[in-house]
């Protein structure tokens, strides 16, 4: 009896030892849980750019606002101007 207690204690100290101490143990969870929660972030930040470049998108593709939010994006991003209008560009002294 004494020989099988002493047995479930080695495998005891072994299995505590493994869960402690060694490279796949509760060290490696709690790196890996880390990684999680900061890949998570990640994630979460990506899907609300995502999200907010699927808006826009549905909002250039969507009718009669679509093709004014075109002509607005045109405008601010490229400099574009109309026929009959007259662009004046200000350039201050340095």
């Amino acid at each position: 009896m004494r020989l099988l207690l002493l047995l479930l204690v080695i495998v005891a100290a072994t299995l505590q030892y493994s869960y402690w101490w060694s490279d796949s143990g509760r060290p490696r969870v709690l790196a890996l849980e880390a990684q999680l929660a900061e890949q998570a972030e990640i994630n979460q930040a990506l899907k609300a750019r995502n999200d907010a470049l699927q808006a826009e998108v549905n909002e250039l593709k969507g009718g009669e606002a679509g093709a004014q939010a075109i002509e607005e994006r045109a405008r601010a991003d490229l400099g574009m101007i109309q026929e009959d209008e007259i662009f004046v560009r200000i350039v201050p002294e340095p």
